[in-house]
């Protein structure tokens, strides 16, 4: 037999009322008209209001926090300041701010190296003070060129990277390898497009989360990379959805097959991706020209942009694909990959699930 779970004050009502909030309770409940859009619209505001306040309490702290190194920095080349005073400062200030977290000797170093690496007060107030505290001591403890760090701050804030995908980024040298594959990109596609997919695309790929060897074949690194879909996905970057491997494309009555089909949230175009084991070879750029065009005509709808092709190949002479994408009218980019070391440990708790990847996928479509 079931027992019902009844709360305390059940226990000791009673009378005809009791029954008549219980049956209120039990019944079906009645949302007048226009309640269900009313009580959904209020859900978005309270939560874009939640998300507004947390940001405007960052930015202010972030600029406290660079105004007070500003302070330490001028007193430190006026007044000869050493490390000790800002020990002692570090004492009286957690003294009077008990409940505050951020006033510890480390912490008033880091905000002293945070007024020395960005003098211009607009800069930090537009940029800096966007970015949370945690993230600032990863740029300064590992980023040392100033144009370099900028360009992460400016990327953390357009992607909202987590601190493991920063560091991640950092270790892989993504500053130098963004942008960095041949394309044809200038000629077949339209600016802005053209631009957005250029950057898109980076050189070398770091697939050093792989456990294969270097006498791989294509397919052994199709599959090695689609048991790590979430970390190739952190590597290709943000916006890309995997819409399948071994893609088929029917053309003239005969089968064809493309490695990895993704589409790119923010281009709305397909991505098509050839693996390639050994060196490029001219060949690679037409066999992708066919697929873009098989793409084009069979896949892409009347809101997609024109499909991009990924050539990812071992190595590759730049004057070579340069030669061999002069004769293609498709835009087509061809990059090497690199098998090094293994990812940082905790990385893949910062990643997206293959669930919330096809979400992604059906909500761009």
């Amino acid at each position: 037999m079931i027992r019902p779970n009844y709360l305390e004050s059940d226990s000791v009502a009673s009378g005809p009322q009791s029954k008549v909030a219980s049956a209120n309770k039990a019944g079906p409940r009645y949302d007048p008209p226009g309640y269900a859009e009313l009580l959904s619209d209020l859900k978005n505001r309270i939560a874009r209001a939640r998300i507004a306040a947390r940001t405007a309490v960052n930015r202010e702290i972030i600029f406290l926090y660079w105004q007070i190194g500003q302070e330490i920095l001028a007193r430190q080349k006026e007044l000869g300041w050493g490390a000790k005073v800002i020990d002692r400062l570090s004492a009286d200030l957690r003294h009077a701010f008990p409940e505050a977290s951020g006033f510890s000797s480390r912490n008033l170093k880091y905000m002293r190296r945070l007024a020395a690496a960005y003098e211009q007060e607009e800069f930090v107030q537009q940029v800096v003070a966007q970015i949370p505290w945690g993230h600032h001591t990863v740029l300064l403890d590992r980023v040392a060129s100033p144009a370099e760090r900028e360009w992460y701050a400016g990327q953390i804030i357009e992607h909202g990277w987590s601190r493991a995908v920063l560091r991640h980024h950092i270790s892989t040298n993504l500053f130098s390898r963004q942008g960095q594959a041949v394309t044809n990109f200038e000629r077949t596609l339209v600016p802005p497009q053209s631009d957005l997919a250029a950057e898109m695309l980076k050189d070398p790929y770091h697939l050093e989360f792989l456990d294969i060897g270097a006498s791989a074949r294509e397919r052994d690194l199709e599959r090695a990379l689609l048991r790590h879909l979430r970390d190739f996905l952190l590597e290709l970057g943000v916006g890309f959805a995997l819409v399948g491997s071994q893609y088929g494309l029917e053309v003239g009555g005969q089968d064809y097959r493309i490695d990895l089909l993704f589409y790119h949230l923010r281009l709305r175009c397909f991505v098509a991706v050839e693996l390639k084991v050994g060196p490029f070879q001219p060949e690679h750029a037409g066999k992708m020209n066919f697929y873009l065009c098989a793409l084009d005509e069979h896949l892409r709808r009347d809101h997609d942009e024109p499909s991009i092709g990924l050539i990812l190949c071992k190595e590759r002479n730049r004057v070579v694909v340069e030669y061999a994408l002069r004769g293609s009218n498709r835009p087509i980019g061809v990059a090497a990959f690199r098998l090094t070391s293994t990812l940082p440990p905790g990385l893949r708790g910062s990643l997206p699930s293959p669930e919330e990847l096809q979400r992604g996928l059906e909500s761009g479509a």
